[in-house]
């Protein structure tokens, strides 16, 4: 089986527990198609980078998956007519990591800020 990562946008106007929800729905689909899930990360309510189906806010997803290559269409398929996901991004690594992704890590931390310069 193939590891693979799993971006899902989901509408704003559902709330986080619905996100988390949706997430679980998500995880019985890929079980059903023999896969499993590991790691989830919820990354909160963005800002879209352009608009989707007018709307400028999504909650972000991300999903470690392990299922066999020809399973992810279907998957795919699946989730592209489910009506609260706007968009889903997937992805083959090599391999998952363990640690909290850099937007999570990014997320809760303000220690990465510019070094101040000194003004003349």
């Amino acid at each position: 089986m193939r590891l693979y990562e799993q971006v899902v946008l989901s509408r704003p106007d559902i709330s986080p527990q619905q996100a988390e929800e949706l997430v679980t729905e998500i995880s019985g689909m890929v079980e059903s198609l023999s896969g499993k899930v590991g790691k989830t990360e919820y990354w909160g309510l963005r800002s879209l980078s352009y608009p989707i189906d007018k709307l400028k806010k999504a909650h972000y997803n991300l999903l470690n998956i392990e299922m066999p290559a020809a399973a992810v269409a279907e998957l795919e398929r699946r989730m592209a007519i489910h009506d609260s996901i706007l968009r889903v991004k997937t992805y083959k690594v090599d391999a998952h990591d363990d640690e909290p992704s850099a937007m999570l890590s990014r997320k809760g931390g303000s220690d990465e800020r510019r070094p101040r310069r000194d003004r003349d």
